[in-house]
C-alpha cells in the first residue's frame, strides 16, 4: 500500500507498521494512535501515542518518506536517523532520540523514523511578527545555538561509520546554486553569472570537513526559556565546509536584514560578530575568510528564493513573503558582489 500524505488510510497503515517495528525497542508496547503533526515535501510527519513503554515515550515522532519517491537525498529518513544516533552522545549537542524505525519497501511501502518527542517552540525570530518570543529569550537562544554548532563541527567524521559520505566542497556549493538559477525566468536570476564566476574566481582554500546542517538557524531547533533542546531536521545534513553553516545562521540576525522579514523592529537576536565568537570560543579556533563564505549565502538565498517564487507562480500560489523576497533578489546578488570584493 502507498502511504498518502495526511489521509485515515495513511494513519492506519503506519499504525500497524508502527505496531510492529515498536516490539524491537520496547516488546509488549501497542500503538493507540497515529495523527499527522506536519507535512513537507522532503518528509512526512506524524505522532504515534504508545502505551507500554518507558515513561516519557508514550508520545513520539513519525518521520516517513514521501509517498511514491524513492527515498533518497533530502528523503532519506534512515540516512538521518544514522547521523542523529551518532550525535546523541556528543557533549554539547542535542538532537532527538532515534528509538526504532522500519526500513519498509519502497515506494510501496516507504521507510519510516520514530524518534522522541522533544518539547518546545520552533520559531524564527525573523520570520515572525516581533514579540512571538521575548527579546532575552531569542538572544539567549541564539548563543546557545551557536555554541551547540561548534561542538557538533568539532566531532571529528573520519572517527565515525559516516566517514565513507561524500564530502560536499564550497565549489560544489556554488555548481548547486548556479544550476539552480539556471532553471528559474530570467527576471528571477538577473546578475547571478557574475556572482557565480567571482565566487569561484575568489574560492578560499576549504578547511577540514566536518558534519554541516545545511540549515542551521533557531528556526530548525525546539527551544524552552533559554535554551536550545534539540536541533532538528536534518534532511540536507552533509560532510562540508563549517563556514557554510556559520554564514548561515548569522544571516538570521536583525542586522543581516533578511528580505523576508515581516519588520525591521530588533528581535533580541546578537549580531553576526557576538554569535560568531560564541562560536569561535567554544569551538577552540578562528574562522577565515567568512566573508567569502556571507556572499556564498547570499547567492545560496537568491537561488533557493527563486526555485521558491517559480514553483510559487506555477501553482498560483505566491505568498506575502515571496512577495517582499522578490525584489531583494538582485539586491542580495549585489550585496554577495560587494563581499567578494574584498577578497582581493
Amino acid at each position: 500500500m502507498t502511504v498518502i500524505a495526511n489521509s485515515a488510510d495513511a494513519s492506519a497503515e503506519l499504525a500497524r507498521r508502527t505496531a510492529v517495528a515498536v516490539r524491537d525497542w520496547a516488546p509488549g508496547a501497542t500503538v493507540e494512535s497515529v495523527e499527522p503533526l506536519t507535512g513537507g515535501t522532503s518528509s512526512l510527519t506524524y505522532v504515534a501515542t504508545l502505551a507500554g513503554v518507558p515513561a516519557g515515550y508514550e508520545r513520539v515522532v513519525l518521520k516517513v518518506a514521501p509517498p511514491g519517491l524513492e527515498p533518497v537525498r533530502n528523503r532519506d529518513v534512515l540516512r538521518q536517523a544514522r547521523l542523529m544516533q551518532l550525535l546523541a552522545g556528543v557533549p554539547g549537542v542535542r538532537v532527538p532520540k532515534v528509538l526504532f524505525s522500519d526500513r519498509g519497501k519502497p515506494t510501496a511501502r516507504q521507510p519510516f523514523v520514530a524518534m522522541e518527542l522533544v518539547p518546545g517552540q520552533c520559531v524564527e525570530p525573523v520570520l515572525v511578527p516581533r514579540g512571538t518570543v521575548p527579546a532575552t529569550q531569542v538572544r539567549a537562544r541564539a548563543l546557545d545555538a551557536a555554541r551547540m554548532l561548534a561542538h557538533l563541527h568539532r566531532v571529528d567524521p573520519k572517527r565515525t561509520a559516516l566517514a565513507v559520505e561524500p564530502v560536499v566542497t564550497p565549489g560544489a556549493e556554488i555548481d548547486r546554486w548556479t544550476r539552480a538559477f539556471t532553471t528559474v525566468p530570467e527576471d528571477l536570476r538577473t546578475g547571478y553569472e557574475a556572482v557565480g564566476e567571482r565566487l569561484r574566481a575568489t574560492t578560499p582554500a576549504a578547511m577540514m570537513p566536518v558534519f554541516t546542517h545545511g540549515d542551521y538557524r533557531l528556526g530548525n531547533t525546539l527551544c524552552d526559556a533559554d535554551a536550545v533542546n534539540a536541533v532538528i531536521d536534518w534532511e540536507i545534513w552533509s560532510l562540508g565546509d563549517p563556514r557554510v553553516d556559520i554564514t548561515w545562521l548569522t544571516f538570521f540576525t536583525d542586522e543581516a536584514r533578511h528580505p523576508a522579514s515581516p519588520s525591521r523592529e530588533p528581535t533580541g537576536m546578537p549580531g553576526k560578530a557576538e554569535l560568531i565568537d560564541a562560536y569561535q570560543e567554544a569551538r577552540g579556533g578562528p574562522l577565515p575568510d567568512l566573508s567569502w563564505f556571507e556572499a556564498l549565502t547570499k547567492y545560496k538565498e537568491s537561488a533557493a528564493t527563486a526555485l521558491l517564487i517559480k514553483r510559487g507562480r506555477k501553482a498560483g500560489q505566491l505568498t506575502d513573503m515571496h512577495r517582499r523576497m522578490q525584489p531583494a533578489l538582485p539586491v542580495l546578488l549585489a550585496e554577495a558582489m560587494e563581499l567578494l570584493g574584498r577578497a582581493d
